[in-house]
């Protein structure tokens, strides 16, 4: 048996950056929001809730989600009505979107700065 290496993160495991930018949170998601891994995301949009602030979600490195991640845009979009925004979109979640009839539902954004500027 060889030596044990520390595990390293795997390029699908969920990631979560945040930071403040014209006024908004932004909140740039990356990696596979899934039912194993989407409870990170879940605890930063309830945290962000609280603050009253616009917030953008830069969805363009997310390589993967299922009905866990629909589910749970669509309570923030509950939560935050008209002071969510998602940004960018990945090729496969705007499939994924459009497949679902989602993409009628959320207020989605070609990018990050096309969402900032409607920040009021």
């Amino acid at each position: 048996m060889g030596p044990v290496r520390p595990s390293q993160p795997s390029e699908r495991a969920l990631r979560i950056n945040e930071r403040n930018e014209s006024g908004a949170l932004i909140v740039a998601v990356g990696g596979e929001a899934d039912l194993q891994s989407v409870e990170p995301l879940r605890t930063v949009l309830r945290q962000a809730a609280d603050s009253g602030s616009p917030l953008v979600l830069d969805l363009s490195a997310v390589g993967f989600a299922d009905s866990t991640m629909l589910n749970l845009l669509l309570q923030a979009f509950s939560d935050y009505g008209p002071r969510l925004r998602i940004a960018a979109p990945s090729p496969f979640v705007r499939r994924l979107f459009v497949l679902t009839g989602v993409d009628t539902v959320l207020p989605l954004y070609e990018g990050v700065d096309e969402a900032l500027a409607e920040v009021s």
